[in-house]
């Protein structure tokens, strides 16, 4: 399954396609469709960058509260 390893990483982060997507500048159907083929390195780290991103800010948000 192409980009698998990315997928795994969204479902284990607990951070939604469409706030990737969001960072991206594109809408989430695109971006879903873009996961349908493999990406680049470059392209992949910009996504692990932004979960981690969207992850420390979901805890910043947390402990806030």
């Amino acid at each position: 399954m192409c980009n698998s390893d990315i997928k795994n990483e969204v479902k284990q982060s607990g951070v939604y396609l469409w706030q990737i997507a969001d960072r991206l500048g594109i809408n989430d159907g695109n971006f879903s469709r873009k996961l349908r083929k493999e990406l680049s390195e470059a392209e992949k780290e910009r996504i692990r960058s932004i979960i981690k991103d969207l992850k420390a800010e979901r805890k910043e948000y947390e402990k806030n509260e």
